[in-house]
């Protein structure tokens, strides 16, 4: 299924890029708040290997300049990438696959540790829905 030596990766296959698995996402799927992100799920037939695909975003709206859009995504990426073995052991068990999008919706820009303990949070959470 997925190789253990990818644990502490972030490869393309695991990021969410379908056009329409974002929208059917954004339509069906479930969600709930962990500040400063909104966490939105769903089982979704993504044709990857990994039991989820996950997608990251920093509004335009909030940060006008890309460096700090780019900043913020750069913290969320390496949060989600240490800690996706919390998603991985919960749903890797079985054969279903999920589309996660977490949405930065903090107006200031938060520092590593508050983020990485946020996003843990948010995917012990997404573990018991």
């Amino acid at each position: 299924m997925f190789s253990s030596d990818s644990k502490h990766s972030f490869t393309k296959q695991e990021r969410l890029c379908s056009k329409k698995i974002i929208e059917y996402l954004f339509e069906y799927g479930e969600s709930f708040l962990v500040y400063p992100f909104r966490v939105v799920f769903k089982e979704a037939e993504t044709g990857s290997p990994f039991p989820v695909q996950v997608l990251l975003t920093v509004p335009k709206r909030n940060f006008r300049k890309a460096s700090q859009r780019n900043l913020i995504k750069r913290k969320m990426r390496e949060a989600y990438r240490m800690n996706k073995h919390i998603l991985y052991e919960h749903f890797g068990k079985d054969e279903r696959k999920y589309a996660l999008v977490l949405s930065y919706i903090a107006k200031e820009i938060i520092v590593f540790d508050e983020i990485d303990k946020k996003i843990m949070l948010s995917l012990q959470r997404l573990c018991k829905k």
